[in-house]
């Protein structure tokens, strides 16, 4: 073969495997927020069969606890809506959680509501003193806070004396399930539209995605709009 046949030999070579890795080229060099697109459709796809495995028509304690924390506040507003509330929302805390105002009367509070989507441990003191600061704020004597886990026996006796009903995931089920039948399934299918599994970002709104730490594999909840955003949830799948 003759040099310049050699030197042809060679450019088809390479331009035959650049043609072949191109794909692979253009991945490792692709945008960030192409590779975030990706990485959120595989998570909507794994979320969607989440979703799935739960009962459209019926409440269960196992969907309460699932709740991510935006959809169970929703639930609990939409809950007194239907007892006949008037509900107004308060942004105003400092964990990106909302305040719900019931009135009785309109534009007069008369019970202050505070939802904690929380099942890996047992409601303490602490959010009870919040609410309490919340009612003495308002001038209401009433509160109430809903969660879809248990609270401590310390809890038990501070509502005891502050004039707040608790309401515990069990306590809710029940609540849900004692509603007017078509009431009870309108509420049902209202929480479980779109996704209602993957926490929201308190601070931008945004669905979060399944991520691990680079050290130790620990999986955890991260903003979709990082580094802009850098508020993360733990996670415990």
């Amino acid at each position: 073969m003759g040099q310049s046949e050699h030197s042809s030999a060679v450019q088809i070579l390479k331009h035959a495997l650049e043609t072949a890795w191109s794909p692979f080229a253009w991945a490792a060099s692709a945008p960030s927020s192409a590779l975030r697109r990706y990485r959120a459709s595989l998570a909507d796809n794994g979320q969607a069969a989440a979703c799935a495995r739960f009962d459209n028509r019926k409440w269960t304690l196992d969907l309460l606890k699932h709740l991510e924390w935006r959809r169970f506040e929703e639930l609990c507003a939409a809950y007194y809506e239907a007892l006949g509330f008037r509900t107004r929302l308060l942004h105003e805390r400092a964990d990106g959680a909302v305040e719900i105002v019931l009135c009785a009367e309109p534009d007069r509070a008369s019970v202050i509501v505070h939802a904690k989507a929380w099942d890996a441990y047992r409601i303490g003191i602490g959010p009870l003193r919040e609410l309490r600061d919340a009612m003495a704020i308002a001038s209401v004597r009433k509160g109430v806070l809903v969660t879809s886990g248990r609270f401590t026996r310390e809890a038990v006796n501070f509502a005891a004396q502050e004039h707040i009903q608790l309401i515990d995931g069990a306590g809710l089920l029940e609540k849900l399930s004692e509603l007017n039948p078509e009431k009870s399934l309108a509420l049902l299918q209202f929480t479980m539209q779109g996704d209602f599994l993957t926490p929201t970002c308190p601070a931008c709104s945004a669905k979060m995605i399944s991520r691990r730490s680079i050290q130790g594999g620990r999986p955890y909840w991260g903003c979709v709009n990082y580094p802009r955003c850098k508020h993360t949830f733990s996670s415990t799948a």
